[in-house]
Formats: structure tokens, C-alpha cells, sequence
């Protein structure tokens, strides 16, 4: 038959008790303390919490934290939600805003990665030790950059889960993640761009090209040009948009923001804004060929005959294959993007002009990727002042 013997602890903090009851036959004995943590806001009523324990001195030592984080003002009820159950309220009430391609990712990683690791741990009970080897389970399988992404998504679930008053603090906060290192930029220099353009010349993609490789558009951006946002009164484009095929859905290519939300506006070489011009024209030699046939809802600058969009996979593989022909093969598109910033930096373009063009979201960032050009150019600097001091000697 059960029975307790209650004491209450001093001050009335709560009260701890020894427990026993008896089960097939054997008697179990346990610690049990109780205390107030708060009222109900409804009904005024205290809000009753236990604590258990197989001694009285671990009850205890429980008992004075959480009465003392009461007096503290920073006592949190203990969380029931496991970690699983928070990333899927997190993952559809919080992702307000972020992009519909991110929130996928997002979601993908949770239930494909992170779930299937830890879903099933309480919330409250996760732990930095927890999360690290989660993230080095999978070194092996998965680049670092991935990793990288998998602790983006925790940190933020658990930094709003703090925020919600779930947890006092976020255990992704001490976790180490391996080094991300950087993708080997290929420039091409002025050899190479040179038998690029002549390969392209007459090619269909000639002038998308043409146009990417001296702006520095991302692809999505250059795909997702359109005739509105290109005043050739002023020389300007606007980029606000980029073309994207979303992960959900029909499988058809949308227009949505930029990578980082924000627009920007070039001011071109003037070639470029003829190059535009002559696609023009392109068009419209198009539309009377195809007449009502022509259709383009988006009013994009580079389209196929028809007017529909261009599909990014046949552009990237057109592209690998006239740099495959000019002895290039390791030249990514993205590269056209580095050859233009390298170029414009060499050209005497200053760091933040060229920050600017690119959509980079500070000047160190610039100088981060491409900080080589720039020691380059302090060391030929060097050597101008050198010959010019040499000169002013003998003269």
C-alpha cells in the first residue's frame, strides 16, 4: 500500500517527500519535490510542478535551482515538446518571409536529417554535445557547406525557442562546424575571353553571354532580365529579379527576387547596352516571323524564339560546351561573374564600385573574394613608383 512522509523545505520554497509503492509483489521507493511555480492567468490558480529523484539530496539540489531561478525572475516551466515536434511548428508558423526555395531546403533538412538524428529528444534536453555529434556523424557523407546549412536551420529553431521561453539558452551556439573552403575561382583572363567571344560569335546564346560575362550577372539574374528594367536613354539596368524554378509546384520557372532581396543598377560598357539593342531587334524580327505563336508574359530579354523562357540547364550546358571547345573545360558559368570582377578591379574600377555591380552586401566581402586581384595591383603599383623614382634619380 502506498505512503509518503512530507517535509516542508524552508521559507515554503516546496516541499519534498519520500515516496514508495509496491509492484508485483517489490516495493520501490522515490524523492519527490513540489513547489509553485507561477499562477494561471485565467484562474489564479498556483501552478503546481514536481521534481523526482532517487534521493532526497538530488530532489533537494533540483528544488533550490528551481526556486532560486523563481526569485531570479529566470525560471522556465519545463518544456514537454521534443526537438522534433518544435522544428515542425518552427519550419510552418516562422518562416514568414524567406523565399520559397529556402523555406524547402529548410524543411528538407529538417525532415530528411535532423529528425531522424534527434526528433525524439525532449527540447529542453538537447545538448551542444548532442548536436556536435550530429554534425560529425555526417563528415562522411556530406560536404561541409551542407553541414554548414544543417546547423543554419538548427540555430535558428533553437534561437527562437529560446526567444518562445522554451529553453534558457541555444545549445547549437557552442557546436563547431567544419571549414567550409572555398570553391577555386577561374577567372579567364584576356587570352581566354578573347577566344570565348569568338567561339560564341553567330551561337544562339551569343549575346545572353556576351551580356553576363561583362556585368557580372548571377545566371538566375541574367535569365530574369527584363525589357522594363533596361533604360537605354540612361545606359542603366535594373536588377530586382531573377529567374527561378521553383523546388514545389509545376516544375516551371518563376520570377522572384533577388538572392539577397535587394536591387541594383549598372551603368554598363556602352558595347553592352548595343549587344542589348541588337537583342531587340532579335526579338522583334521573331514576334513578325511567329506572329500571335510569339508569347512572352514575362517580358524577359533573353527568350527563345517563341518568347518563352530560357531553360537554365540548356544555357549551362551550352556554356560548358564552347568553354570545353576553347581548351577551358573546368570553367563554370559562374565563372563569367569573377572573370567581369577581376577585370573591372584591374581595369582601376575602385573595391566599392565593383561591390557595388555585383550585389555584394559590404566591400570586405568583395575584397575577401577577390583580394588577390587587389595584391596584385598594390604590387604593380610598387613596382610603377619604383621605375618612377628610378627615372627622377637619373634625370
Amino acid at each position: 500500500m502506498p505512503y509518503n512522509n512530507s517535509k516542508r523545505t524552508a521559507g515554503g520554497a516546496g516541499t519534498i517527500r519520500k515516496k514508495t509503492f509496491v509492484s508485483n509483489g517489490k516495493e520501490y521507493t522515490y524523492w519527490e519535490a513540489r513547489y509553485t511555480s507561477g499562477y494561471d492567468p485565467g484562474t489564479g490558480k498556483q501552478i503546481q510542478r514536481t521534481i523526482n529523484g532517487k534521493s532526497k539530496k538530488e530532489v533537494a539540489e533540483k528544488l533550490r535551482e528551481a526556486t532560486a531561478s523563481i526569485d531570479k525572475g529566470t525560471y522556465l516551466d519545463p518544456c514537454k515538446m521534443t526537438l522534433g515536434e518544435w522544428l515542425d511548428i518552427w519550419a510552418k508558423e516562422y518562416l514568414i518571409g524567406v523565399k520559397e526555395s529556402t523555406a524547402y531546403t529548410y524543411k528538407t533538412s529538417i525532415k530528411n536529417h535532423i529528425k531522424p538524428a534527434m526528433g525524439a529528444v525532449r527540447l529542453d534536453a538537447v545538448t551542444p554535445h548532442m548536436i556536435q555529434g550530429f554534425y560529425n556523424s555526417k563528415l562522411e557523407t556530406h560536404s561541409a557547406k551542407t553541414i554548414k546549412n544543417f546547423h543554419g536551420v538548427l540555430h535558428a529553431a533553437l534561437k527562437q525557442a529560446v526567444l518562445n521561453g522554451y529553453i534558457a539558452t541555444n545549445p547549437a551556439d557552442a557546436s563547431i562546424r567544419p571549414r567550409v573552403e572555398k570553391k577555386e575561382m577561374h577567372p579567364m583572363d584576356e587570352y581566354l575571353i578573347t577566344d570565348f567571344l569568338e567561339a560564341i560569335r553567330g551561337e544562339q546564346f551569343e549575346y545572353l553571354f556576351f551580356v553576363t560575362l561583362f556585368t557580372g550577372m548571377r545566371k538566375g539574374e541574367v535569365l530574369g532580365l527584363t525589357w522594363d528594367a533596361v533604360d537605354f536613354s540612361r545606359g542603366t539596368i535594373l536588377i530586382d529579379k531573377q529567374l527561378q524554378r521553383p523546388r514545389e509546384g509545376d516544375g516551371k520557372c518563376i520570377l522572384v527576387t533577388t538572392k539577397n532581396g535587394k536591387s541594383r543598377k549598372l551603368k554598363p560598357a556602352r558595347e553592352v547596352m548595343n549587344v542589348l539593342y541588337r537583342t531587340k531587334k532579335q526579338q522583334m524580327a521573331w514576334q513578325l516571323e511567329h506572329g500571335e505563336c510569339f508569347q512572352n508574359p514575362m517580358n524577359l530579354v533573353f527568350t527563345n524564339e517563341f518568347g518563352g523562357y530560357l531553360n537554365p540547364n540548356t544555357v549551362y550546358n551550352h556554356f560548358k560546351e564552347v568553354v570545353a571547345q576553347i581548351g577551358a573545360p573546368d570553367i563554370r558559368f559562374h565563372d563569367m561573374r569573377h572573370s567581369y570582377a577581376v577585370a573591372a578591379l584591374q581595369a582601376g574600377d575602385d573595391v566599392k564600385t565593383v561591390q557595388g555591380n555585383l550585389g555584394h552586401a559590404t566591400a570586405a566581402f568583395t575584397l575577401d573574394v577577390y583580394g588577390h586581384v587587389t595584391d596584385q595591383m598594390k604590387e604593380e603599383s610598387a613596382n610603377r613608383m619604383e621605375r618612377f623614382i628610378h627615372s627622377v634619380r637619373t634625370a
